[in-house]
């Protein structure tokens, strides 16, 4: 009876033992849309009480490399500030001392040109699932051996999974697209939210006696890294050319973003040199809580993204989600989130172009370029929108969100994904569906 007791309790305790991830990715409390996603990934498993998780925190400048618990939960989640993503050495000491269960790492699978020379060393003993983010045709087949090497691909955007089944139709995946907090991100319900949003516009529109202040003008955001293919100084220069045609009192642009970045332009000497420096174009380069960054959203009129590439674009949901509409290019998941097919809930501008771009790491890279003509076309059909055909495309844009980014389809799947992968593949001693390297002393 004892002996039995005994293997009862030992079952009991490996039943109840939480199942360890290691996290590589942007620093997930971060404000880019992967470090965003990457913790909305990491709260909904932490829920069920059955998962902790070790993060490698890169992608961002360190003042502090210390080991960093994340508040609530303590030893459930530690994270690791790294220069980068991470390193063979890195990765190395982390599986000997620590033997997390499964590796889960999202982005560009370039910026991880390490982990796939030590993939065999990390895939024989626990699971690879990747959050795959790569954004436009032609199919890279290039990336097939990179998709070959994980266990299961999870894939932001219907584009991402057409590629992925394409370049590697025998790798198991999935679709499970961003989704937005609607706790967070909402229209202005409450006395106290539409005060805030209120407060937050006249913040905006500036000082009456500015020479281009106008308080009837429309208000367009962008929300974006301050990056080459993100065409944040093009965006500048298109919208005061519009301006000169529809008048400088007419709109104006806020940009929430770094005014200085190396990979990206110096925003402030563009916006002086080009004389938008009126007040037509702002800059927001404040990180801002989640539910500042709502407000914000409650107080413009419309978000703007003309990335040349872009794997989901995260910001343009958000602004969907609190009832301001959009104006996008239409590429990689920005195509679906602009329209279900039937609905539009802003504008989509077609591509007027591709160029190809590469390295010796990546062939080829096509990115969509619309062309400046069809940019104005939108932003004035944008300002001389009605108010009710405004208040239409708002209200069918949150609803579209609701419907299709649900947050709460987006945590349950994210915990079914990792379950059936850790069920169905197993870690270490218990490791199946893989093929491990035996050595055979020989005579």
């Amino acid at each position: 009876m004892a002996a039995n007791f005994t293997r009862q309790n030992t079952v009991h305790k490996e039943q109840m033992k939480k199942k360890k991830i290691l996290v590589i990715s942007d620093h997930p409390l971060s404000p880019s849309g992967v470090g965003t996603q990457t913790k909305y990934m990491i709260e909904a498993l932490l829920k069920t009480n059955r998962y902790k998780f070790l993060c490698l925190g890169g992608a961002i400048k360190h003042h502090d490399y210390t080991p960093q618990k994340v508040d609530p939960w303590g030893e459930d989640w530690v994270i690791f500030p790294i220069d980068g993503y991470g390193s063979h050495e890195v990765i190395r000491s982390i599986l000997q001392n620590e033997k997390p269960d499964a590796l889960w790492f999202m982005t560009d699978p370039r910026f991880y040109g390490w982990l796939w020379e030590i993939e065999n060393e990390i895939r024989s003993n626990l699971p690879m699932v990747y959050y795959h983010v790569w954004d436009n045709f032609p199919v890279p087949y290039f990336n097939s051996l990179f998709y070959e090497s994980t266990d299961e691909v999870v894939c932001i955007s219907k584009v991402t999974k057409e590629i992925l089944d394409k370049a590697a139709p025998d790798v198991s995946s999935c679709y499970l697209p961003h989704a937005v907090n609607s706790a967070v991100f909402h229209p202005a319900k409450t006395q106290e939210e539409m005060a805030a949003a209120k407060e937050s516009r006249k913040t905006l529109l500036g000082d009456p006696s500015d020479k281009y202040y106008n308080p009837n003008k429309k208000i367009f955001f962008w929300n974006n890294r301050n990056a080459r293919r993100k065409q944040s100084g093009t965006l500048i220069w298109w919208f005061k050319e519009w301006l000169d045609k529809v008048g400088h009192d007419k709109a104006m642009l806020v940009m929430h973003t770094d005014a200085r970045d190396q990979h990206g332009q110096d925003l402030p000497h563009i916006i002086e040199h080009i004389g938008v420096h009126h007040g037509q174009v702002k800059l927001s380069t404040t990180k801002v809580a989640p539910e500042e960054l709502a407000n914000v959203y409650r107080s413009i009129d419309y978000t703007i993204n003309i990335s040349d590439a872009e794997g989901f674009g995260l910001a343009t949901l958000e602004s969907l989600a609190c009832g301001k509409p959009i104006i996008v290019n239409m590429t990689g998941g920005l195509q679906e989130q602009v329209t279900d097919g039937q609905n539009w809930f802003g504008w989509g501008i077609q591509p007027a172009s591709k160029t190809v771009i590469g390295s010796l790491q990546v062939p080829y890279i096509y990115e969509d370029r619309i062309s400046q003509n069809e940019f104005e076309t939108m932003l004035t059909k944008a300002i001389k929108l009605s108010k009710k055909k405004y208040g239409e495309m708002s209200s069918a844009g949150i609803e579209h969100v609701e419907k299709n980014y649900n947050f709460e389809n987006y945590e349950n799947k994210w915990i079914e994904t990792m379950d059936r992968v850790i069920e169905e593949h197993g870690s270490w001693e218990n490791r199946k569906l893989y093929n491990r390297w035996h050595l055979l002393e020989v005579a």
